[in-house]
């Protein structure tokens, strides 16, 4: 209550009192003065819930029950993470809870209008998740989907955009959403294993984390009425690279059921373990040269706070790349062949994967072109076909129409085609020993703004959960019933993937992939499952340019 209202219902209250004094000294019956109006607000008695090591409070945000904030696992810096220790009483799992630390960023980015962003409290301590639910009865077993944030192994969480939020992807398909914060950076991969046994596994921290969150998935899901044996996990850009590195992991075994990697992958084929723990353990050993400590000095590197301790990483990462002419400053997990192994595990085969891309990537109208692609005249459109392709213009645009025929074509000019390529390498090494089928796609939808914007890198995101309503991401998309049929269509097929392993349904025909029968999804105005034959159009496209600032969160 503010002031104004205070001092309103002290007047209001008087006014009462002086009322029924005046009618009782005049014998007059005593008027009736209405009750208090009941709390309208659901949360003045929220869901409490009971997991392992104690009981939790949520809320209840309309149809949807919400705990955020959990914590999954406790860690030391540089150290394996465990089980929280149980606690007394009820625990708030009402807010956020910390997001791992990152490099500073002191720029906007180039996305932030279309893919908007939120930034939060950030702790090393940052091993939490968030859950919503539609239903709190364990005897349910709705379908799990746990969500695994971009931004590479450097940054991003699971909060940082606004698309992130699981409420209306819980409720549209009612399943169980989850999302995760866990280790990043220096913090999730510096490799110590020279200086002690107890640092063995330092280098796979930030994965560690992953699989302490599914181990916490699996035992305490059925609670916010969850399945623990049908669970899918799915991420994007770096995201995409964490969920196919789980199933690299032996320990990963038995806590995930699907996969969706999205502009995202992982290959360790070639990799050789002794070449890469040799050039992780030198980044190691510069970084304790450069804070003027030796292998004896562990218990102060852990003292070391943090932003000090990345900037001796990153000029680590260079002087390491200079000596040994190898890239070791990227912050991504290595394939050892003990904790992360360089062929997929055997119990990966049984797993459904569905892997895609966007349409432009990093090299759409996001960062280049002039705004005005569709408002060409056919004098500018062969002028900038012939620019980019020379005398190949004629051979590009037929191959670009057979590929994406709904497409003009001037679009060829912002096609990141190149991007497939790891996308169909995963696929195909997935169906060398698989047993279920696999999915590809391709998310190609022209956002209604700045004269029309060819799919970004993150575009498919808002559309995944089902998210369009999010006022910050209504001012990109329109909210028009173009983006809402569609919205409804890539949800769909994600919930039914989690569901049931086929993303496929009466309204959406999506085919399996094969290497000898591409198909793909092509997620557009009009959505149709084909096969898509693009490699010499991929051979004939210009040299991709750089991100342009692509934007923090996302890599």
């Amino acid at each position: 209550m503010n002031r104004r209202q205070l001092v309103g219902a002290t007047l209001i209250g008087g006014a009462a009192a002086v009322a029924l004094e005046s009618a009782a000294a005049a014998g007059q019956e005593k008027p009736k003065v209405a009750a208090p109006a009941p709390s309208t607000n659901p949360n003045l008695n929220p869901p409490v819930l009971s997991v392992k090591g104690g009981k939790l409070r949520g809320l209840r945000e309309g149809k949807t029950l919400s705990f955020l904030g959990i914590r999954y696992a406790e860690a030391e810096r540089f150290g394996q993470p465990k089980a929280v220790q149980p606690w007394e009483g009820i625990k708030n799992a009402q807010v956020w809870g910390p997001v791992c630390p990152s490099p500073i960023s002191n720029t906007v980015s180039a996305d932030e209008l279309v893919f908007p962003h939120r930034y939060w409290t950030a702790n090393e301590n940052c091993q939490y998740l968030n859950v919503w639910t539609q239903n709190l009865t364990p005897s349910v077993k709705k379908p799990v989907m746990v969500w695994m944030h971009g931004g590479g192994f450097t940054n991003g969480s699971s909060m940082e955009g606004y698309a992130y939020d699981g409420r209306s992807l819980s409720e549209f398909g009612d399943v169980v959403v989850v999302s995760v914060n866990h280790r990043l950076n220096i913090i999730g991969t510096l490799d110590l294993s020279a200086y002690g046994p107890e640092y063995a596994n330092s280098r796979q921290t930030g994965m560690a984390d992953l699989v302490a969150s599914l181990q916490w998935v699996r035992d305490n899901i059925e609670a916010f009425g969850g399945d623990p044996g049908n669970v899918m996990i799915f991420g994007q850009s770096g995201g995409g690279g964490k969920v196919v590195r789980l199933m690299h992991m032996p320990v990963a075994k038995g806590l995930f059921h699907k996969v969706s990697a999205q502009s995202g992958s992982a290959s360790y084929r070639g990799t050789d373990p002794a070449t890469s723990i040799k050039g992780q353990q030198a980044l190691a050993a510069a970084v304790l040269k450069g804070l003027n400590l030796t292998g004896s000095d562990i218990a102060k590197l852990k003292a070391v706070p943090y932003l000090e301790l990345l900037a001796a990483g990153t000029a680590a990462g260079q002087s390491v790349a200079r000596e040994l002419g190898m890239n070791v400053g990227g912050w991504n997990p290595i394939a050892d062949d003990q904790y992360v192994m360089r062929e997929f595990c055997d119990w990966a085969d049984n797993i459904p994967v569905i892997s895609g891309t966007v349409f432009s990537e990093m090299q759409g109208t996001l960062t280049r072109g002039d705004g005005r692609k569709n408002e060409w005249t056919q004098q500018e459109i062969d002028e900038n076909l012939t620019k980019a392709f020379g005398d190949k213009k004629d051979d590009a645009v037929a191959e670009f129409k057979k590929a994406f025929p709904r497409k003009k074509v001037q679009d060829v000019l912002y096609y990141a085609g190149a991007s497939r390529g790891a996308s169909k390498t995963l696929l195909a090494r997935k169906l060398e020993k698989g047993k279920t089928p696999v999915f590809n796609y391709v998310y190609a939808w022209e956002y209604p703004i700045n004269g029309g914007m060819t799919a970004f890198h993150c575009s498919e995101l808002a559309f995944c959960f089902h998210a369009l309503n999010v006022p910050q991401i209504k001012a990109a998309t329109g909210g028009g019933p173009v983006a809402m049929a569609l919205q409804d269509k890539v949800a769909g097929a994600w919930v039914r993937f989690a569901k049931t392993g086929n993303p496929g349904g009466p309204d959406l025909q999506w085919r399996p992939y094969t290497v000898d029968n591409p198909q793909a999804m092509v997620f557009d105005t009009v959505s149709e499952s084909r096969a898509l034959q693009d490699d010499k159009l991929v051979s004939m496209l210009p040299a991709a340019p750089g991100r342009g600032g692509a934007g923090r969160g996302r890599g």
